[in-house]
């Protein structure tokens, strides 16, 4: 409670004279008041602690962050492998049924890049 929420001191007779006990009691609240006051003002200019909380709030993001990174990645992993042939030798089977499949595709694509080499070598 603040001194100004207190309301004035009170008075043990008429005189405005109050009790040692009243005045003491009153006292120590002031003090504890301050004391609080103090500890609180004190955090609020250690730039150094403030900065040592918000360094560790950023470790705990980037963290969080890393993890979910990790696990995106290796979801991405695990369908890449399922795609990828585990060898060269699968792949160029993987080829050979594609050209076997789709033979008139392929054809135009050997055609086509025959022509290319073609044209590459008369033209020097």
């Amino acid at each position: 409670m603040s001194a100004t929420e207190k309301g004035p001191p009170k008075m043990a007779d008429e005189k405005g004279t109050r009790e040692p006990k009243e005045i003491r009691d009153e006292i120590e609240e002031t003090r504890a008041e301050l004391g609080e006051t103090v500890v609180a003002v004190a955090e609020k200019t250690d730039v150094k602690q403030q900065a040592q909380v918000k360094a560790d709030e950023l470790k705990g993001q980037v963290g969080a962050k890393a993890q979910e990174v990790k696990a995106k990645a290796a979801e991405l992993g695990g369908k890449a492998k399922e795609a990828a042939p585990d060898s060269a030798g699968e792949g160029a089977q993987q080829a050979q049924r594609l050209a076997q499949e789709n033979p008139v595709p392929m054809g135009l694509a050997g055609a086509f890049v025959a022509g290319l080499l073609l044209g590459r070598l008369l033209w020097r």
